[in-house]
């Protein structure tokens, strides 16, 4: 405090009457040594050109990389309406039927497009009834949800927007396992009061990662990138970046009780995001692939040791595989150049390509291998009229083709395609239920169940029978 002190006796000095010559000595020489303390010493000859060096020196592969996306990395809010679950007795006597309160999720996107085309997580903005997007310099754009896609986890929004910052796209198909990548995303948003995105740095652990379905998740996780890179909860939805700044996959899901990071983050691969974002841009839905075979499934997965590949289990007649001369007992070795081991290899190569692609297949048959060109088409129940009933009931026709992309144990009825929830609770039926027979009358097709129903509008209850999940089942209401 002492050179402070005197500096400030020498402001007062100066500003009155003159101090006598020696407490003025005195008190001038005690001002220069304050002055000169609080100077701030000259730098040595050349430490600007070495902290510039140093800095440059600091500047990694990886600290380029993350300036070259993070302008294009946004925070996605999203506001959905989900029904309020009891929370007391007193709640279970008195809350409104169909009660429902809002809820605020965040996660994390890319632009693609300096048109405002964003790519996210489908799991991020799920059930949304509102969407708005904040950019790294905390501009809040209201976004419009163009498609989303529960089954490959992408989702697609536009913004208002003109000349944004987008990222430049890489390819995941020559990613080197140990090689650097970076992670992006807004883990919290607006809660850390910063809309600037974080960055995570690991390597590529594996490629190709499959992971099993757990429970109703509608999500089919093939064909992965799998890094140690740090992905938490709100990163869902940002891109995992190589060194050069390309984006090379949608960060996507973690493998974790806790539902934090511990090392094991997946990323979709960018070349199926980018497909999957166009079809959902141009149609706002995806169209899935089909070539008309059955594969060993779950039950089997340890089998490709032994046979060497994927066993067919069985074709649809006049189907892709078959006109491609594919054969039940076949041994799949490979398509698109991957190996194939087990269903879940098979499902990622069905991911990643679409109708009127023609797709190469190696495969085996005893001894001999051979490639086989499958020209890749429409699911057949896309394709197959449909017949309303019921109001809001859709259903559609059982063929051999269906039979075979459906996996379904009866070779003639109705399919329900598609079904109201008002529907599903009066009837009890459920989408992907196949009618088999209503009363004493069998159904071969759905012109059939559409008949019968007409039929017993306003009498008797009647009783219905389905197959779902390879088991017969019935249920009883009136047709009103």
């Amino acid at each position: 405090m002492r050179p402070v002190l005197a500096f400030l006796a020498l402001s007062l000095w100066g500003c009155g009457e003159s101090a006598p010559p020696a407490q003025a000595a005195d008190g001038a020489a005690r001002a220069e040594t304050a002055v000169v303390a609080m100077q701030e010493p000259p730098p040595p000859a050349g430490r600007a050109d070495l902290s510039d060096t140093l800095r440059i020196s600091r500047s990694t592969a990886i600290v380029t990389a993350a300036n070259r996306v993070a302008p294009a990395v946004v925070s996605v809010n999203v506001t959905r309406r989900e029904r309020r679950a009891p929370q007391s007795p007193f709640d279970w006597f008195f809350m409104p039927r169909g009660s429902e309160q809002q809820v605020q999720a965040l996660g994390s996107g890319f632009i693609i497009s300096p048109t405002g085309l964003v790519i996210t997580n489908q799991h991020v903005t799920g059930g949304a009834s509102e969407i708005v997007v904040t950019t790294r310099d905390g501009t809040d754009y209201p976004a419009k949800l163009l498609g989303e896609d529960p089954f490959t986890d992408i989702a697609v929004l536009q913004l208002q927007g003109s000349d944004l910052p987008a990222v430049t796209i890489g390819r995941s198909t020559d990613l080197m396992i140990g090689e650097w990548v970076v992670a992006i995303g807004n883990p919290y948003g607006y809660l850390l009061g910063n809309t600037e995105p974080s960055v995570t740095a690991g390597v590529v652990s594996a490629v190709g990662r499959n992971l099993i379905p757990s429970g109703n998740d509608q999500t089919v996780y093939v064909g992965m990138i799998q890094t140690d890179a740090a992905i938490n909860p709100g990163n869902s939805g940002g891109p995992l970046v190589n060194a050069l700044g390309e984006v090379v996959g949608v960060n996507s899901s973690i493998f974790s009780e806790s539902g934090g990071s511990v090392g094991i983050g997946f990323a979709i691969p960018i070349e199926r995001a980018v497909r999957v974002a166009s079809e959902l841009e141009r149609y706002g839905s995806v169209r899935r692939s089909w070539l008309g075979i059955g594969v060993a499934g779950s039950d089997r997965m340890r089998d490709w040791k032994e046979s060497g590949g994927l066993v067919v289990t069985d074709v649809a007649p006049d189907g892709p595989a078959a006109k491609a001369g594919i054969r039940a007992g076949d041994v799949l070795l490979s398509a698109l150049g991957r190996p194939l081991r087990t269903f879940l290899d098979w499902e990622s190569v069905k991911l990643d390509v679409s109708p009127g692609d023609t797709l190469i297949v190696v495969t085996r048959r005893g001894t001999a291998e051979r490639r086989a060109l499958a020209v890749v088409t429409d699911l057949p129940t896309t394709l197959a009229e449909r017949i309303s009933v019921l109001g809001d009931i859709e259903l559609i026709t059982v063929t051999p083709a269906i039979r075979q992309e459906r996996g379904l144990r009866s070779e003639h009825g109705a399919l329900v395609y598609g079904i109201g929830e008002g529907a599903q609770r009066t009837t009890g039926l459920q989408a992907g239920d196949v009618i088999v027979q209503i009363n004493r009358t069998a159904i071969a097709k759905a012109e059939d169940a559409q008949d019968v129903f007409r039929r017993a509008q306003g009498g008797s209850a009647i009783r219905v029978y389905v197959e779902r999940g390879g088991n017969v089942f019935f249920t009883d209401f009136y047709v009103r």
